[in-house]
């Protein structure tokens, strides 16, 4: 494939379809679209989903805010090292997507909403919405789960939406994640092999991406080629991770993606920002291949979560 396809999700628009309401058949055309996506590239847009665009870019400008304040500020949120928890800032080379080249040059501020304690900026409106954004993203990932469910023709529709019962709770990992790659300054130079997002492919079951308009994304297809991923207005780009691979037996595919330092001048100059929902199933769900050929070995969802973010940080 030499373009990502676009799914139009109208017949479970979130917004204006009620899912109680909608019978398997009425959205098989739907669940087939994206994993055909996900089987022949791993990524697909969506477009009618029913997210509100107000909300998008009310998130985007929130997070500007933050990221722009001074390191001083920003290091009252800084994310613990060395603890199981996801949430709080992340400073600029701290994550190394890519092992194999400097850390990236890129920082961003996780959101794991447990029981109420966690800390959040104190700028004014942001709590309310990243909650809010945070709320609309859960909605929308049980129903592209649902789709994932008919279109990989499970016995019980709702199992991938079931497994995923505790989001924005105890006993689920997902994380809300924003995220800041700075300008690169007149006097400062890219270190050698060092990327805004080295390459790699995502670990849970399934993320939405949300992006700016500065480009920079690109996605891996079957022959090793990286087409670009640019945004497209009204659009999400979604994809699967490594867990979602491993749970079909690999019928869905995890394809490794990058964000390359821009070639052009003016764009180099250019901040960038993209906002993830990385999802991942309960803590305690074993994940076993759902055709039974247990090609895989049988794995708790949070210990392969914890197992890959020991190679991140």
């Amino acid at each position: 494939m030499t373009e990502i396809p676009v799914v139009d999700m109208s017949l479970y628009r979130m917004d204006t379809v009620r899912e109680e309401e909608v019978d398997t058949e009425a959205i098989q055309s739907v669940g087939n679209a994206i994993c055909w996506a996900f089987r022949n590239l791993g990524f697909c847009y969506i477009k009618n989903h029913g997210m509100q665009q107000s909300l998008i870019h009310k998130m985007f400008a929130m997070s500007k805010t933050f990221f722009e304040m001074p390191i001083e500020y920003k290091n009252n949120y800084r994310r613990q090292p060395f603890t199981n928890s996801l949430a709080g800032w992340i400073p600029r080379y701290t994550e190394s997507l890519n092992p194999e080249r400097p850390g990236d040059y890129k920082e961003a501020f996780n959101y794991t909403p447990v029981d109420g304690t966690e800390m959040l900026p104190d700028l004014e409106d942001f709590e309310i919405t990243i909650k809010d954004f945070r709320a609309s993203c859960h909605t929308l990932s049980l129903r592209i789960l649902d789709l994932m469910s008919v279109g990989l023709d499970l016995e019980d529709k709702s199992f991938l939406r079931k497994c995923h019962a505790y989001f924005g709770q105890k006993g689920n990992s997902s994380v809300l994640k924003t995220i800041f790659y700075p300008a690169l300054p007149l006097d400062e130079g890219i270190k050698p092999n060092q990327l805004r997002c080295g390459e790699h492919s995502d670990y849970g079951s399934l993320t939405l991406l949300f992006q700016d308009d500065a480009g920079g994304l690109e996605v891996a297809n079957f022959d090793g080629e990286y087409i670009p991923a640019n945004p497209i207005p009204g659009t999400i780009l979604i994809n699967i991770g490594d867990l979602m691979q491993r749970w079909t037996s690999d019928k869905l595919i995890a394809t490794k993606h990058r964000v390359v330092i821009p070639e052009e001048e003016l764009r180099k100059r250019m901040n960038r920002q993209s906002i993830a929902f990385f999802i991942q199933p309960d803590d305690e769900v074993i994940i076993r291949s759902l055709d039974k050929s247990d090609k895989y070995k049988p794995i708790q969802s949070l210990q392969y979560l914890l197992d890959r973010l020991g190679r991140t940080y």
